[in-house]
C-alpha cells in the first residue's frame, strides 16, 4: 500500500500543539532537583535519566524535551547526559554513574545493541528500570523498548518517497548514522528486500557512514557523487545525515538534479524543502517519542507494567498503549513533510 502523504487525526494533531524551545535541553545537572537521589527499584523513585546516542544533536534535544515534560508532569526530576560523539561503548560511563546514583530509570537510544549491555545488566541489577527508545539493545539488556514505529514502516516510507521521485528507477545511495546504529542497519536491510521485491529498476550502488556528525555526513555526501556519477537520488535515514545531505546538494550542480529523503524534523529541512533542494521526507514527533518513553519507565517504576505482552499504561495526552511482543511498546507511523504541510509545524 503506498505511504499516506497526508497522514492526519492523533499523529498530525500531536505534533501541531508542539512549539519547542530547546534551549538548554541537554543539560547534565537535571531539572527540579538533582537526578538519582533515591535508591534504585523503588516504586516511587521517579528519578528519570535520559542518555541519548550523543548531545548536540537536534533529534535528541527534541525527544529529551518531550521527556522532561512528561517527568515534570509525573513529579519526578528528568536528567540528559550523554557522550559527545556517538561510539559504541561511549555511553557505558554515563549508564554507570547513573547506577551508582540510584536512579529509578534509564531511557537509552543505543549506539550499539551489544556494547553497553553489560552495563545495562549491571543498571538492573541494582533495581534501574531500563528503557531503550530509538534505538534498541538486545532485547535481553532492557526492560521494554519504546519504538517509533515498525522498522518495516520506516523502511517502506522512505523507500516509496524515493521511488517517487526518481521515477522507480535508477541508482540510489544511503548516507547512514554509525555502522553500527541498531535501527538504522534494521531500516536499510529492509529497504534492501524491499528494492529487490519491488522496485527491480532501483539499484542500491552504495552505503556509507556519517557518524552522526554533520561535517563528515556533508563529505559523505560529496563523494558519494562523485564516485557514481548517475547517482539520481539518495536516502539519509537520520536527521544529521539529511540535513548534512541537503545543504551539500542545495549549493551544488546536483540541486534539483539528485533527489533526496530519508528521515528528518521540519526545522532543519525547513529551508530545503522551500527552496527546492528537497521535496518531501517523513519522520515521526520525537517530542512524543520522549514523552511516551518517561510514561513508560514510570510505569515499570511503580510496578504498572512489568513489560509482558498485554500490559497497558497510560502516557498522559498521548493516551492508553499495549506493550506488544518482545517487550516493545509503539508510539505510530511514521509522517510525511512536504512543501505543503511544512509551515505547519514547528520542531
Amino acid at each position: 500500500m503506498k505511504f499516506a502523504r497526508k497522514r492526519v487525526a492523533a499523529v498530525a494533531a500531536a505534533v501541531l500543539v508542539t512549539t519547542l524551545a530547546l534551549a538548554g535541553c541537554a543539560d547534565t545537572g537535571g531539572s527540579g532537583g538533582e537526578s538519582g537521589g533515591g535508591d534504585g527499584g523503588g516504586s516511587d523513585n521517579l528519578a528519570i535519566t535520559f542518555l541519548p546516542k550523543s548531545l548536540g544533536n537536534p533529534y535528541f534535544d527534541t525527544s529529551s524535551a518531550g521527556g522532561k515534560a512528561a517527568v515534570d508532569e509525573l513529579g519526578g526530576t528528568f536528567a540528559e547526559v550523554g557522550p559527545a560523539e556517538s561510539t559504541p561503548d561511549a555511553q557505558v560511563s554515563y549508564i554507570n554513574t547513573a547506577t551508582q546514583q540510584g536512579v529509578g530509570a534509564l531511557v537509552v537510544s543505543a549506539n550499539d545493541p551489544k556494547a553497553i549491555c553489560d552495563a545495562l545488566d549491571e543498571a538492573r541489577d541494582a533495581g534501574v528500570k531500563v528503557v531503550t527508545f530509538d534505538s534498541d539493545t538486545n532485547p535481553e539488556c532492557r526492560d521494554l523498548f519504546v519504538n517509533q514505529a515498525t522498522a518495516e514502516g520506516i523502511a517502506k516510507a522512505q523507500i516509496d518517497l524515493i521511488a517517487e521521485q526518481i521515477g522507480d528507477a535508477g541508482e540510489i545511495a544511503i548516507v547512514s548514522a554509525t555502522a553500527n546504529a541498531t535501527n538504522q542497519n534494521a531500516w536499510i536491510d529492509i529497504m534492501k528486500e524491499l528494492l529487490a521485491s519491488d522496485h527491480p529498476n532501483i539499484q542500491l550502488v552504495d552505503v556509507v557512514y556519517g557518524d552522526d556528525d554533520e561535517q563528515i555526513s556533508f563529505d559523505k555526501t560529496a563523494a558519494l557523487l562523485q564516485s557514481h556519477p548517475n547517482l539520481k537520488g539518495i536516502i539519509s535515514p537520520t536527521t544529521i545525515g539529511i540535513s548534512a545531505a541537503a545543504r551539500y546538494l542545495s549549493t551544488s550542480d546536483y540541486k534539483g538534479k539528485v533527489a533526496l529523503t530519508g528521515l528528518g524534523t521540519p526545522n532543519q529541512m525547513r529551508e530545503y524543502v522551500e527552496d527546492g533542494t528537497v521535496t518531501a521526507f517523513a519522520l515521526w514527533n520525537p517530542e512524543d517519542l520522549g514523552y511516551l518513553a518517561a510514561y513508560a519507565s514510570a510505569a515499570l517504576i511503580s510496578g504498572d507494567i512489568t513489560g509482558a505482552e498485554g500490559d497497558t499504561f497510560e502516557a498522559g495526552k498521548l493516551g492508553e498503549f499495549t506493550v506488544g511482543a518482545d517487550a516493545t511498546v509503539l508510539l505510530g507511523d511514521p509522517y510525511v513533510f512536504d512543501k505543503d504541510n511544512i509551515g505547519d509545524f514547528d520542531f
